[in-house]
C-alpha cells in the first residue's frame, strides 16, 4: 500500500494523548494550548486523527491557528475516535502502521495525559531510545502531576537495577505547554530521520 504525505519543510511534534472527552477540563485546556503553540511554532502537529478527546481539541486548536497538521488513524477506529477529516490525514491499515508512520515523521514526541493506548505509545518509544534506535526528545506534558505515577515506576526500576540510571536522560518532564514547547526546541539540533535502525 502506498502512503502518500504532503511534503512539510519544518519540523514535526507527535502529540501522544487521550481520546476521552470525559476527563479533567484542565487536560483539554492544556491540549488546545499546545496545539495553537506547536502552530505558532512553526511546527507541524502529527497525532492520532481522532476527533475526540484531547486528540481532538489539540489538532482543532492548532488547525484553527493555521498551522499544518497530520492525522494518521487506523480503518477499524474510524466510528470510535471520529475521525477529524478537516486536516491532512491517513487511513491505515493497523495500530503498527500508525505509530510508524507517526514515529517516521515527527522530531519530538509530547506526551500529554492519556489512557493505555498513550502509556503504550511512549513506553514504545523510550523502549527504541534505550536501545539507541534513536534520540529524538520524549516529553511528558506532566499536567497536573497525571504521569508522577509512571515516573515513580521508571525510578523504580533504575533503582532496582532493571535499568541504567542513564535512562533518565531518554526524557523530560514539562508541568506547563510553555514549557512543553520550549523543550521541543531541542530537536532542533538533530536531523530529521526517518526509517532509522528499528
Amino acid at each position: 500500500m502506498s502512503i502518500s504525505i504532503q511534503p512539510f519543510d519544518g519540523k514535526s511534534v507527535c502529540l501522544f494523548c487521550g481520546s476521552s472527552d470525559r476527563s479533567d477540563p484542565a487536560y483539554t485546556v492544556a491540549a488546545r494550548a499546545f496545539g495553537t503553540q506547536t502552530a505558532e511554532a512553526g511546527w507541524r502537529l502529527v497525532y492520532g486523527g481522532g476527533g475526540v478527546g484531547l486528540m481532538g481539541a489539540s489538532a482543532r486548536a492548532a488547525h484553527e491557528a493555521g498551522g499544518r497538521v497530520l492525522g494518521v488513524m487506523p480503518g477499524f477506529l474510524r466510528s470510535r475516535e471520529r475521525l477529524f477529516d478537516e486536516v491532512e490525514t491517513l487511513v491505515v491499515t493497523s495500530m503498527h502502521e500508525r505509530k510508524t508512520i507517526m514515529y517516521d515523521q515527527s522530531d519530538a514526541f509530547v506526551v500529554a495525559p492519556g489512557g493505555v493506548g498513550t502509556l503504550e505509545e511512549v513506553i514504545e518509544v523510550l523502549s527504541w531510545k534505550r536501545l539507541d534506535l534513536h534520540h529524538k526528545p520524549v516529553i511528558f506534558l506532566n499536567i497536573n502531576g497525571f504521569w508522577d505515577t509512571l515516573l515513580a515506576v521508571l525510578e523504580h526500576s533504575i533503582a532496582e537495577g532493571m535499568t541504567p540510571a542513564s535512562f533518565r536522560e531518554a526524557w523530560s518532564v514539562a508541568n506547563t505547554v510553555e514549557e512543553a514547547i520550549e523543550a521541543m526546541q531541542g530537536a532542533d539540533d538533530l536531523p530529521h530521520l526517518q526509517h532509522d535502525r528499528r
